[in-house]
C-alpha cells in the first residue's frame, strides 16, 4: 500500500480519536493543568515544571480521591 493510501485512514482514525469522550477528557484536564502550572509558577517566582504542577493539581482538583 502506498502512503497515500494510507493517510487518509490516519487522518480518519485521528479525527475519530479526537471525538471520543477520553480524549476530550484528556484534553479539559490538560489544559486544567497547564493553568494551574501558571499560577503556581507566578506565586512561586519561577516555573515549577510540568510533573509537580500535574501531581499538585491531581491531588488538590483529581476525580481519584478517597
Amino acid at each position: 500500500m502506498s502512503e497515500q493510501q494510507s493517510r487518509p485512514v490516519e487522518e480518519n482514525a485521528d479525527a475519530w480519536l479526537r471525538g471520543t469522550r477520553l480524549f476530550r477528557e484528556r484534553e479539559r484536564t490538560r489544559r486544567h493543568i497547564m493553568n494551574h502550572k501558571w499560577y503556581e509558577s507566578e506565586k512561586a517566582g519561577h516555573d515549577i515544571g510540568w510533573e509537580r504542577a500535574s501531581v499538585d493539581w491531581m491531588i488538590r482538583y483529581g476525580r481519584c480521591r478517597d
